[in-house]
């Protein structure tokens, strides 16, 4: 077994396109419509969903927008250098939501980014 992706619901699907393809630097694997249901489904990642874990980005037309809730935490990406990286996101117009630094209680450089919907992103220092 093998985790394939992660789903996120999305209100606005080229903006979080756009988040994750030129903030994130992911490329675009797929994205197919589906008419009949009102849906778009569209696979975002760094590799071939083969290879990699991806993430699904569902948009449903008719939904706007969604309530979080508080239960899910986040994504998390390896970065070399999660000062660095925060620097370039922030150039590219992304939401730095905490700036890199040790985690609380430990060594680990880490940072968060959050995505057009809300959804955090954790940055970790390789």
């Amino acid at each position: 077994m093998r985790i394939l992706h992660t789903m996120l619901r999305v209100g606005n699907l080229e903006r979080s396109l756009a988040f994750y393809t030129e903030v994130l630097g992911m490329r675009l694997l797929r994205r197919h419509d589906y008419p009949e249901g009102r849906f778009t489904l569209a696979f975002v990642g760094y590799g071939a969903e083969a290879d990699n874990a991806v993430i699904e980005l569902t948009h449903n037309w008719d939904t706007p927008s969604y309530e979080l809730g508080n239960a899910f935490g986040h994504i998390a990406l390896e970065v070399a250098d999660a000062y660095a990286a925060c620097a370039e996101i922030k150039q590219r117009g992304g939401k730095v939501v905490r700036e890199a630094g040790p985690m609380k209680h430990g060594k680990t450089v880490i940072a968060f980014v959050e995505d057009p919907d809300g959804y955090k992103v954790e940055l970790i220092q390789k």
